[in-house]
């Protein structure tokens, strides 16, 4: 047999539970910031999130509804384009990593650790540009003062 058009992993689900577990995966990675799950759900949540992420950053409003409909909660989807995805502007990819933690103690399976590579809890600075030429507009005129007279020996 062939293996033409099956693309991403099954996890033994049908179509549509499969994108509820990714899509419920992908709004408590937003929500709290970082997730712990199977190796392999982790690898399609990143990817599935990346895609999100890359359409919060646009944030227009075919965007915005785009990002709405990926994720299950209006709530969250606002959280991902106004507060995530501004501190997220200096990268173009990888805006997530995937960490092994170990195996899980139940059924042996690899456990792993999705979060974001920058660090979203401080509050974004807010930079003042500089005012050029403002010392110039600002600074007081004064009168010259006279110079003095040399008297040269003649």
């Amino acid at each position: 047999m062939h293996r033409h058009g099956y693309k991403g992993k099954k996890f033994n689900r049908e179509t549509d539970q499969r994108q509820a577990l990714i899509m419920s995966l992908a709004e408590s990675l937003v929500k709290y910031g970082s997730i712990e799950t199977t190796l392999t759900k982790a690898k399609v949540v990143v990817s599935y999130v990346e895609k999100l992420i890359t359409k919060a950053k646009i944030g227009d409003l075919h965007n915005r509804r785009l990002v709405i409909s990926g994720l299950q909660t209006i709530e969250s989807a606002h959280k991902l384009v106004d507060e995530i995805a501004p501190k997220l502007k200096g990268r173009n990819s990888g805006h997530l990593k995937i960490k092994k933690t170990g195996m899980r103690r139940g059924d042996n399976a690899e456990t792993a650790k999705i979060s974001f590579v920058d660090d979203l809890t401080k509050k974004e600075e807010t930079v003042k540009p500089k005012d050029v030429g403002t010392k110039a507009k600002h600074k007081t005129q004064t009168a010259p003062k006279p110079k003095a007279i040399k008297d040269k020996a003649k």
